[in-house]
């Protein structure tokens, strides 16, 4: 072991004591600054995951709509699936209604799905947790959970739906009466917004309701894992599709909504990288002390025959050790507090009094987390190396001092 490691690691783990109080001090600031930004980064990388696979669920991988309503959409549906990319292809018609559940009005969106084709593409029956997707059929719906408790409805109800048709007849002094219809079951997508405000009826119903004869809204495509949606839906408005079809893909729809999280995420982490350079102060003002307690015993050294770069890479090394456990430590501690995260955010509702409201923002249900190894990466080398640089003053003092000023210093 060369003489100028051996002697670094004694000065950070002094004989007859674990850690010097420095030391420790300078562990623990690296150590809670790469544990809160790990936990950052993977919170706001699984916020992001979420996200993009639950819209993906629920709106599918491209969505191809019209400002008419879309009559030949059996042809393109044979034309769409001609190709290798494209898994499934489904016809939708959406809207908003009112609906009715004795005194309690709610306007959710609805959405008219043909049962025999669209579990391809959005899949209902995953989502279903009261009632039996079976027993779909005109007479009956399936509402989100959170739009069901607003309704104080549940499977065997009866609700009552007014659509835009209805109100625009009565103007013309004809009166259509509310349609009723039963409620079969509820389901959970995952998302407060979704499952809060919508109602899934069938897709004959929705043409009646809106009154589109044979026609849809738009059609829904489920591509081949890796299939790049944007480049795809590119392609098939240049190449495929008729005139007045318009395909968005899903990265499309939500851009602005994802860019604000990966925006998000990058603030946040610059925000709390400023507590790992804190940390290398606390370093330097460690080794800066270090370097004038023992400036007799580094000028004993350099007497010694020490060359003043080894001595400089004395202090060096100590940036670096220290930097490595802070790091790996906060790596650790990160891990740990993001596996008990959902027991931590429950104790945190408790003492503060207040639900976790805040997830509501982010439209989900608990704390998601994802995993990067590119993040751990760089954190490591960031924190390693700022650690390190923070040794390189008190180590350059140390290499420049004088042996014989430092063997008369008291």
């Amino acid at each position: 072991m060369p003489w100028f490691l051996y002697h670094a690691l004694k000065q950070l783990f002094p004989s007859g004591r674990g850690f010097s109080f420095f030391s420790l001090m300078s562990i623990i600031g690296v150590m809670l600054g790469v544990c809160v930004l790990i936990i950052v980064q993977s919170v706001m990388n699984g916020f992001g995951e979420n996200i993009r696979a639950r819209i993906v669920e629920t709106h599918g991988d491209i969505r191809i709509r019209s400002s008419d309503v879309i009559d030949d959409w059996e042809e393109q549906i044979q034309l769409l699936e001609q190709y290798a990319e494209v898994l499934a292809v489904a016809p939708f018609a959406e809207g908003v209604i009112m609906l009715q559940h004795g005194a309690r009005p709610q306007i959710p969106m609805v959405r008219g799905i043909d049962p025999m084709v669209d579990e391809a593409v959005m899949p209902v029956r995953k989502f279903i947790t009261l009632g039996d997707f079976e027993q779909f059929d005109d007479h009956g719906v399936f509402l989100g959970e959170g739009l069901a408790y607003a309704l104080q409805a549940q499977p065997g109800s009866t609700v009552e739906v007014t659509t835009p048709l209805m109100m625009q007849r009565i103007k013309e002094d004809e009166i259509l009466l509310p349609r009723q219809f039963t409620v079969l079951g509820l389901f959970r997508t995952g998302s407060p917004s979704v499952d809060g405000n919508t109602m899934i009826c069938t897709l004959r119903v929705m043409q009646e309701l809106y009154g589109l004869g044979q026609g849809v809204h738009g059609l829904v495509l489920k591509l081949r894992p890796g299939v790049d949606a944007f480049a795809f839906a590119e392609h098939l408005e240049a190449n495929v599709l008729r005139a007045g079809l318009q395909p968005v893909s899903w990265l499309e729809a939500n851009q602005d909504f994802l860019f604000v999280i990966r925006q998000e995420k990058l603030v946040i982490s610059f925000i709390i990288i400023f507590i790992i350079l804190v940390a290398s102060f606390s370093i330097a003002i460690a080794l800066m002390m270090a370097v004038m307690r023992k400036t007799r015993e580094i000028g004993l050294l350099i007497a010694m025959g020490a060359l003043p770069r080894q001595v400089a890479y004395s202090f060096c090394l100590q940036g670096l050790i220290i930097g490595f456990l802070g790091t790996f430590l906060g790596i650790g501690l990160a891990l740990m507090a993001l596996h008990f995260r959902a027991s931590i955010m429950s104790f945190y509702a408790q003492i503060t009094g207040n639900e976790l409201n805040f997830l509501g923002i982010y439209d989900v249900y608990a704390l998601p987390v994802h995993y990067l190894l590119s993040d751990f990466i760089m954190v490591t080398c960031f924190a390693v190396f700022i650690s390190t640089l923070a040794g390189l003053v008190p180590a350059l003092r140390a290499a420049l001092l004088n042996p014989a000023d430092a063997l008369r210093s008291e």
